[in-house]
């Protein structure tokens, strides 16, 4: 199966396994194109995210009422209005570690991620992709690969304006999506933000170090066919230390292993 970095759908934060992801696989066109001038309002950029997490969600096995489901609808109780974000909360039935969210407040979350993780440090995770929504890089990541992708053919046609995707448009949204990359200084704030999302959730933060521990061992057991997430990106174990030495600094205890 097609290995799938995070990037799937302006997403920000695991690896990939033995991918299940499903994204529009229609024939590409590969020459290079000159991107065509367009503006691309707020309004815009949230009608195409809504197309696009609607395509994800039907083409994607999406858990109802099941143990996935209800403990992820358990642990985000409460949450659909966070800081100002209207949210919404799914669970894709894929052997995937890994979770992503949206400009509109969408958030997956993939079942293999929740298999290996505690209800904690799921949290943890969900309130990293909250921050990427709240700091607007998912929505400015979302725009830039509309722009240099889906939306180089034809909007000329449109007069510059915002049109429908078409299935092919939605193929190259995904390819320029996965290859999309966040900044280490975008990635060290969403864990920030993600650190503070379990304390206010009344959480205990260790659970963000643990997360990113049990992907570094992830990483170290992988055949060779799994790269670190980004070079560009802090590593799992720099960023598993510096969540654990502000959890040790704020007076929490390390959970026992589980």
């Amino acid at each position: 199966m097609k290995k799938l970095t995070l990037f799937l759908a302006c997403m920000a934060c695991m690896i990939t396994a033995n991918a299940q992801f499903k994204i529009n696989q229609k024939v590409i066109n590969a020459a290079a194109k000159t991107v065509q001038a367009v503006t691309l309002s707020d309004a815009d950029i949230l009608g195409y995210t809504k197309e696009y997490i609607d395509w994800m969600d039907a083409n994607n096995p999406v858990c109802k009422n099941d143990d996935y489901d209800k403990r992820l609808q358990k642990l985000v109780s409460g949450l659909t209005n966070h800081d100002g974000l209207n949210l919404n909360f799914k669970v894709y039935r894929v052997v995937d570690v890994n979770a992503f969210a949206c400009a509109d407040g969408s958030v997956r979350v993939c079942a293999g991620l929740m298999d290996i993780m505690t209800d904690d440090e799921v949290l943890g995770v969900i309130g990293h992709e909250i921050g990427h929504v709240k700091n607007n890089d998912v929505k400015d990541a979302f725009r830039t690969a509309l722009l240099t992708s889906a939306l180089r053919d034809g909007v000329s046609s449109q007069g510059g304006k915002a049109a429908k995707l078409t299935d092919s448009q939605f193929g190259e949204l995904g390819e320029a999506l996965t290859n999309s990359t966040f900044s280490q200084k975008q990635e060290s704030a969403a864990d920030e933000y993600g650190y503070q999302f379990l304390k206010s959730s009344s959480r205990n933060p260790w659970a963000m170090a643990l997360s990113f521990e049990k992907l570094d061992q992830l990483y170290a057991s992988n055949d060779g066919t799994l790269d670190k997430l980004l070079s560009s990106h802090p590593d799992s174990a720099k960023r598993a230390k510096r969540m654990a030495d502000k959890a040790k600094k704020d007076g929490y205890e390390r959970p026992a292993n589980k």
